[in-house]
């Protein structure tokens, strides 16, 4: 299953599961928190249900919403003021559309990880020419979990993200580690299924999966995630 269909598969219970991508949400926002001027045309890469667009308490002209799921967007906020496109951040030709419209702020809230590569993709937001503010899940996200099935990270590590990042933008670059706890583990592990974080990726087995169901030793999930903003914003 392609990543797009797994969270259009699971769109209607997204909302009721995004916990730690709502706490993205906030501290996004919060770069803005004590700017004059709030930014009136306003880009969302992977905007998903619009948890982004429902969170904006300012007035602006026009918010612009792209996902590759139409499950999830189906689900967003629809307005005179707001638009939502089908696209692919990692096709360039989303970017070369986007060219023809005037932002003056990018937001990007736990989407990027997904990008095939995303040096071109930094390169395409950079051509746009707005500040930024953007987060991204790292391979630190589920790094227990990940070291007692025995799998590699399918997430890129914050030294990579940042390598790549400084070729494109003067940025503030900050990392933040987040826990969600669970009552059990079947909980914990309905939460990756429902919640869209699994990428598609079904490499257990049911012996394996139901093993480490029983024996993993925490009760909580890890998370890590960059934040890269702008200077000055």
């Amino acid at each position: 299953m392609k990543i797009s269909q797994e969270f259009s598969k699971y769109a209607k219970s997204y909302g009721s599961y995004n916990i730690i991508q709502n706490k993205v949400i906030k501290h996004l926002l919060s770069k803005l928190s004590t700017h004059t001027n709030m930014p009136k045309n306003i880009l969302d890469l992977g905007c998903g249900d619009g948890s982004l667009c429902r969170s904006i308490d300012w007035k602006y002209k026009h918010f612009t919403g792209v996902d590759f799921a139409p499950g999830m967007l189906e689900l967003h906020p629809k307005s005179k003021k707001i638009e939502c496109i089908y696209g692919d951040f990692n096709d360039n030709a989303l970017f070369e559309n986007l060219l023809t419209y005037n932002y003056d702020f990018i937001f990007s809230a736990s989407a990027l990880q997904w990008a095939e590569d995303l040096d071109s993709v930094f390169k395409n937001i950079k051509i746009l020419e707005a500040p930024i503010a953007l987060a991204i899940f790292t391979a630190g996200t589920f790094k227990t979990l990940n070291k007692i099935a025995g799998l590699n990270p399918i997430l890129r590590d914050v030294k990579e993200i940042n390598k790549l990042q400084k070729k494109y933008f003067e940025a503030n670059f900050e990392v933040i580690n987040y826990k969600l706890e669970f009552e059990n583990t079947r909980e914990m592990f309905r939460y990756i299924k429902k919640s869209g974080v699994s990428a598609s990726r079904k490499v257990l087995n049911y012996k394996q999966t139901k093993e480490l169901i029983n024996n993993y030793p925490l009760n909580y999930l890890e998370f890590e995630v960059v934040y890269i903003s702008s200077k000055g914003i």
